[in-house]
């Protein structure tokens, strides 16, 4: 299957340079700072709010969520999950936070400021990446489409397939998301690669390249799977703050065309 679905990504992203070219720009991260990360952690879901990262991190028995010092790296407080669930992505709705599981059809709800359990909402199918634009959710779910909920009860809305160049792209590409104005930024599945969704049509607005992070040293350390993943924004700088599956790094950023 991953062999197929790498296939796929090159057929689409790099075989059609002209289309990209001219209808969808290429960006890559222009990098501000550079932070320490926990590279225990096996990112699935990441966002800022006031000065904190916080993150949501899975595998089976190790799956957590994470309040975080984005200077330091390091966790202020880490909330394990039971040895059953699989941790996926992670936003916040007003005051709480709604942590997906992989494919345990919950997501658990969690004060922001103590981050104690307050709820459990229900949802059918997996749970891959999530994001808020301070109306609807933003779901992903291991399909080419992203799926619009209701905040409060988590109630499915509508389900849209994401489009590059008037195609419908491959599945499980659409993982962690970050929602930011007028678009959703989605991490594209074990690939270098970041999407900008428009979130009213679901098409692909821009690429973005994120190969260049880490050094070819940094890659060759890395155990299988540790991929780019985690994508969190700063309202307040404007900037982005980008990761990976156990990297050893945090990268503050914006995005420019090259």
């Amino acid at each position: 299957m991953k062999t197929v679905l790498k296939f796929l990504i090159v057929i689409v992203l790099l075989q059609a340079p002209p289309a990209l070219a001219q209808n969808v720009p290429l960006l890559v991260p222009e990098v501000l700072n550079e932070f320490p990360h926990d590279s225990s952690a096996f990112t699935q879901g990441l966002l800022w709010h006031e000065g904190f990262l916080y993150e949501s991190t899975g595998l089976w028995g190790q799956s957590s969520l994470r309040r975080v010092d984005n200077e330091t790296g390091v966790p202020e407080t880490i909330i394990a999950l039971d040895e059953t669930y699989f941790a996926e992505g992670l936003e916040r709705v007003g005051d709480r936070l709604i942590q997906l599981t992989w494919q345990a059809g919950l997501a658990f709800v969690y004060d922001i400021d103590t981050l104690e359990r307050i709820d459990t909402l229900e949802y059918d199918g997996e749970g891959w990446g999530l994001c808020h634009d301070g109306r609807y959710i933003f779901m992903s779910d291991s399909t080419s489409r992203l799926s619009i909920r209701e905040p409060e009860s988590f109630r499915l809305i509508f389900r849209g397939a994401v489009t590059l160049e008037g195609q419908i792209i491959p599945a499980q590409l659409l993982n962690e998301l970050e929602c930011v104005g007028e678009h959703v930024y989605a991490n594209a599945w074990n690939t270098d690669y970041i999407f900008r969704i428009d979130k009213y049509t679901g098409v692909i607005t821009a690429v973005i390249d994120a190969s260049a992070l880490l050094t070819a040293a940094e890659r060759e350390s890395l155990s299988g799977g540790s991929v780019l993943n985690g994508i969190a924004y700063n309202p307040e700088t404007e900037t982005f703050y980008i990761t990976g599956k156990n990297w050893p790094k945090l990268f503050e950023v914006v995005f420019v065309e090259r």
